[in-house]
């Protein structure tokens, strides 16, 4: 996937021992900025539990596997940059 000069896709995955934060032993990352706000990112930061940040809102999100969450990120991603390309983008603070 090509990204323009104003975009930032980063992704980090980790394995983590198994905790009451990251029970399946999993602690991820993943963001798309586009001109240093965030658009989309979804992660399970420690206390916080899995969720999604987009259009502006957080939401619940439903980890299944490491793949499936690659999926899920990459069909927001595609949504939300065809929303900037439109000029519709709901662009979240950083």
């Amino acid at each position: 996937m090509a990204l323009s000069e104003d975009e930032i896709m980063e992704i980090k995955i980790w394995e983590v021992s198994r905790s009451k934060d990251y029970p399946e032993g999993v602690k991820y990352s993943l963001v798309y900025l586009r001109k240093g706000k965030r658009i989309l990112g979804y992660d399970n930061y420690q206390g916080h539990g899995h969720h999604k940040h987009f259009r502006g809102k957080t939401a619940p999100y439903e980890f299944h596997s490491v793949e499936r969450l690659f999926e899920d990120f990459l069909k927001d991603l595609e949504e939300a940059r065809n929303e900037g390309q439109n000029g519709e983008g709901r662009d979240q603070e950083p």
